[in-house]
């Protein structure tokens, strides 16, 4: 049983920031509805797919069930209110206004269910000059200043992360906000409507330091210049390592693993600020030294000094490094109808309500006839929204 466990989640949500965020309400107990229109979730259509799921899709979407319904049919209304009725948590990622239009919006359903969270996430909040376009993570990135921060640091040439970071900081910030939502309701007994913008999501989760040349009110600065023109990688004759020396304590080490001294002493490095102020020139040596070293022996003269370090894995690498396999970081899942599924596991660990990957991603509609049962409707009354083409599955309610 996770902590959430009776928390029931109506997940309108499509793509990636608002599915991850009610998979991790999954993964800690919660139970989470997943409602689809008949052409299903896009990400059921985008990469590599086993047994009708994408991995993207799965990864997305475990643990939750899936109600396929068309909520343009007027017959949809009412089991879609019936569901909402009997959640605690409404979760929709539709552009704004939408879901006022299918009789959905967080007014009238908080009407009809005062305890009610509801969650609208947007890709750049509900006003502005923005608020109606369709929004996909690298238009977040290029209004976020994340194309600056990556920016390349020769040529100044904007680049991109190259993953959908903006979508999962989203996500994350989504699942936060609904558990302080809900500890909220359990004192206070009502619920909320909850709005995050990609956007907002994106530059909070970059300020702390990405945007720390902004924190001081007429004295801004350009932090990229503080960063020096070079990435904190290094390469020795066998293989990419990282290095960061930072204290004081932390320099002296590097310097004696390297066997340079006299470094420890030098004025441009003999102070943090000085460090950071002469960047460049000290990443450059570090970078020259760094070549002559094979790269297991200089990771572990590193170590014995206390300085942070780490080899740079590729992905494949993942699999077999001892501290993934020691965290038990990364699991393998068996699940009927698709075999050995691998997933990164949910990682905070409760120690009294342990979170856990619990079932698989769903089909389209493979629980729909089970979910509109558990609301009252009969086996004939799925039958009957399925033959009118409201409802999309059920096939199990006639068992």
């Amino acid at each position: 049983m996770g902590p959430l466990a009776g928390v029931r989640v109506v997940d309108f949500t499509t793509m990636v920031s608002g599915p991850l965020a009610a998979a991790t309400l999954a993964d800690q107990g919660a139970e989470v509805i997943k409602v689809e229109s008949p052409a299903g979730d896009e990400t059921r259509r985008i990469g590599r797919r086993r047994n009708g799921l994408t991995a993207s899709f799965f990864a997305c979407n475990r643990g939750k069930r899936s109600l396929c319904i068309d909520l343009k049919r007027p017959e949809a209304v009412a089991p879609v209110r019936k569901l909402i009725e009997s959640a605690d948590v409404l979760m929709q990622n539709f552009r704004p206004g939408a879901m006022q239009r299918l009789g959905l919006g967080a007014e009238a359903l908080r009407a009809l269910s005062p305890k009610l969270i509801y969650v609208s996430i947007s890709g750049f909040g509900e006003r502005g000059p923005y608020a109606h376009q369709r929004v996909y993570d690298p238009v977040i990135q290029a209004l976020s200043g994340a194309t600056d921060i990556q920016a390349d640091r020769a040529t100044n040439r904007p680049k991109m992360f190259r993953i959908i970071i903006a979508d999962k900081v989203t996500a994350l910030t989504a699942a936060q906000a609904v558990s302080a939502a809900l500890f909220a309701r359990e004192r206070s007994g009502a619920g909320q409507h909850i709005r995050l913008s990609m956007l907002d999501a994106m530059i909070a989760f970059f300020w702390p330091e990405g945007m720390s040349g902004l924190v001081f009110v007429g004295d801004e600065a350009d932090v990229a210049k503080q960063s020096g023109s070079m990435d904190l990688i290094y390469e020795t004759r066998t293989g990419y390592i990282t290095a960061g020396a930072v204290s004081d304590q932390e320099w002296r080490g590097l310097c004696q693993a390297l066997r340079k001294p006299e470094w420890i002493e030098d004025p441009r490095f003999a102070t943090t600020a000085n460090r950071f102020r002469n960047v460049d020139v000290r990443k450059k040596l570090t970078a020259a030294e760094l070549r002559h070293w094979e790269r297991d022996e200089i990771l572990a003269r590193l170590d014995a000094e206390g300085v942070p370090s780490a080899p740079l894995l590729t992905r494949m690498d993942l699999l077999d490094h001892e501290q993934v396999a020691v965290n038990d970081t990364i699991g393998i899942y068996e699940f009927a109808g698709h075999g050995q599924i691998r997933l990164a596991r949910p990682p905070a660990s409760f120690e009294d309500t342990p979170s856990g990957i619990r079932a698989a991603a769903p089909l389209l509609g493979e629980h729909s006839g089970e979910v509109l049962q558990g609301l009252g409707y009969s086996a004939a009354d799925v039958r009957l929204l399925v033959d009118q083409g409201v409802v999309v599955g059920g096939g199990e309610a006639a068992n």
